[in-house]
């Protein structure tokens, strides 16, 4: 666990450290990126017929976006929330705090730029069927139904998940493909919600007018609150925990 620590703790550090402008075109890549996560649920979930074991499937979609972003190396914001955040824990300098909450800045807010293009792009553009565009407003629906009490408690575990995963990928040996692939499985199965994937959705719905900004809203921060709680407060400072003794 020391070892994995530090390879993480390191990754942090040169993260912490890049050019605001590296961040924001790697961060602007993943949110159009992990708009690839919805359209291929959107596109499993319309060719499937109609069935109890539909989900088991199409879920399987949502790992598609997840997989670029991490084998690609892009900024995606819920991986900051452990990356970044290890360096901090361990250093316990201003500097340091005041770095990370820079880069979570940029990252966060080029996430949801890129998320919103995606989302515009596949809505004013004949690149999609009908059908898939149903699809589409299918699941994004289905994700405001949660009220905020149930994004907030469901963000938390996805949080969670996505810094196990940071955490799990210095040891894959190879396997990361499908290390990716099955947390993010799990992720989509159990409808937890991941703010830049659920943001990806949430700018469909608003771009054709199912829903208005305060929706958003009512997503965007009791999930967030959600992810950076699980990643941060609980998985980063409980991982930090069982190793301090030993660094």
């Amino acid at each position: 666990a020391s070892v994995v620590h530090e390879i993480i703790r390191a990754q942090g550090e040169h993260e912490l450290t890049r050019k605001s402008s590296s961040l924001w075109w790697s961060a602007l890549a993943a949110g159009l990126s992990i708009g690839f996560s919805v359209l291929a649920e959107a596109l499993l979930s319309a060719y499937l017929p109609p069935s109890k074991w539909k989900p088991l499937i199409d879920n399987l979609g949502y790992s598609v976006g997840f997989l670029i972003v991490i084998l690609g190396h892009q900024q995606l914001f819920t991986e900051n929330t452990l990356t970044a955040v290890l360096p901090v824990i361990k250093r316990k300098k201003w500097r340091w705090f005041k770095a990370m909450v820079h880069l979570w800045i940029i990252v966060l807010c080029a996430n949801l730029v890129g998320c919103m293009i995606f989302a515009l792009t596949i809505t004013h553009t004949p690149m999609l069927s009908a059908e898939i565009h149903q699809s589409i407003l299918a699941i994004g629906n289905h994700l405001m139904e949660n009220s905020a009490t149930e994004m907030f408690v469901k963000g938390i575990a996805a949080g969670w998940l996505i810094a196990a995963l940071v955490w799990l990928l210095p040891s894959s040996e190879g396997s990361e493909f499908f290390v990716i692939i099955l947390i993010t499985y799990l992720i989509a199965l159990a409808d937890f919600t991941h703010i830049i994937a659920g943001s990806a959705e949430v700018f469909y719905l608003m771009a054709q007018g199912e829903i208005v900004f305060a929706d958003f809203l009512r997503f965007f921060f009791p999930t967030l609150a959600g992810n950076v709680i699980g990643g941060t407060a609980l998985f980063a400072a409980l991982s930090y925990a069982q190793v301090k003794e030993e660094i």
